[in-house]
């Protein structure tokens, strides 16, 4: 019998991990040909969210969990419970409920039909999202989908189902400045897309916030696409052009009518204009240049404080 890891990376949600745990338990129990185990990895909560963990792997049996010695972010505990999953398959799951548990065995049917490697769930709405927000990611999803080679599923979510051996491609990636999303996508695998409504929390509060959003886009932009640096280079050889087609039509004028190359305002403000196109020039490049920096450095993607499972009374 095939056995099943469900990861669920959470921070600070000791409002839903017995919510979750329960209705998430209720669907495994119905799904026939495999065992399941629930992997529980607590990004360094400073609520009672490992408490909570430690007494349901007490009570119950298939229940394990890691805890950081710190908080290292999602994508460093979605990386740790896939290199300490056991399962032939895995599946990614967030706590909050926002991927319904109801979903597993229609993504279990996929993989197990042989014809996919992965089935993961992507929502074709935003309802209950601010308005901006909702922008902002539509417009993520498009330009990164214009710069970047590697093809990432508008509204895609980290909830998905895959076989050991697209677990084991996406591990074999182990750079620091993870991009789920794109890493998922780029390893490849057939994938079937599961559509679902966009799902309010169960409790507690979002850790995302928009400004939190906003670098984890640049990070998914720098981590798949060097069109940012293309970008700098066109715009650096474009203003070179105009300027060189300025200083000329300038030179013409004053040998033509006299007394025409004045204007200081004018001056003052193409050089400031100039001088924040190179600041951003350089600032692309520093996003490059410190992305390179952490990854040169090789330090570990999270650090294990402890770790530990269900263990019956007779042992």
């Amino acid at each position: 019998m095939a056995l099943l890891s469900i990861i669920v990376p959470c921070y600070n949600e000791e409002a839903t991990v017995s919510a979750f745990y329960a209705r998430a338990s209720a669907v495994c129990a119905a799904l026939e040909g495999v065992e399941t185990e629930f992997l529980f990895v607590d990004d360094g909560s400073a609520d009672g969210t490992l408490d909570i963990v430690r007494r349901l792997a007490a009570d119950h049996a298939g229940v394990r969990w890691l805890s950081f010695s710190r908080n290292f972010g999602k994508e460093a505990a979605m990386y740790a419970g896939l290199e300490h999953a056991r399962g032939d398959l895995a599946a990614v799951m967030d706590v909050d409920l926002q991927d319904p548990p109801e979903l597993l065995p229609e993504l279990l049917e996929a993989v197990e039909s042989g014809e996919y490697d992965c089935a993961a769930v992507r929502r074709v709405d935003r309802k209950g999202e601010p308005p901006i927000r909702s922008w902002c990611a539509r417009q993520f999803y498009k330009l990164i989908n214009r710069v970047s080679r590697t093809e990432i599923v508008d509204g895609a979510r980290d909830f998905r189902l895959m076989t050991r051996q697209m677990v084991d491609a996406i591990l074999r990636l182990g750079e620091y400045n993870r991009f789920s999303k794109g890493i998922f996508s780029w390893v490849g695998f057939r994938t079937k897309w599961v559509e679902t409504v966009n799902v309010e929390r169960s409790g507690g509060e979002s850790k995302w916030s928009f400004f939190k959003l906003l670098v984890y886009a640049l990070d998914g932009i720098i981590a798949f696409s060097t069109a940012p640096l293309a970008v700098a280079s066109i715009l650096g050889l474009a203003l070179c052009a105009a300027s060189f087609f300025a200083i000329v039509f300038v030179v013409v004028r004053q040998l033509l009518w006299g007394g025409s190359a004045f204007g200081w305002p004018s001056l003052v403000c193409i050089v400031l204009f100039l001088a924040g196109i190179q600041l951003f020039c350089m600032g692309i490049l520093g996003q490059y240049l410190a992305k390179t920096y952490l990854e040169v450095k090789k330090r570990p993607i999270y650090i294990l404080r402890e770790e530990g499972e269900h263990r019956d009374e007779a042992e």
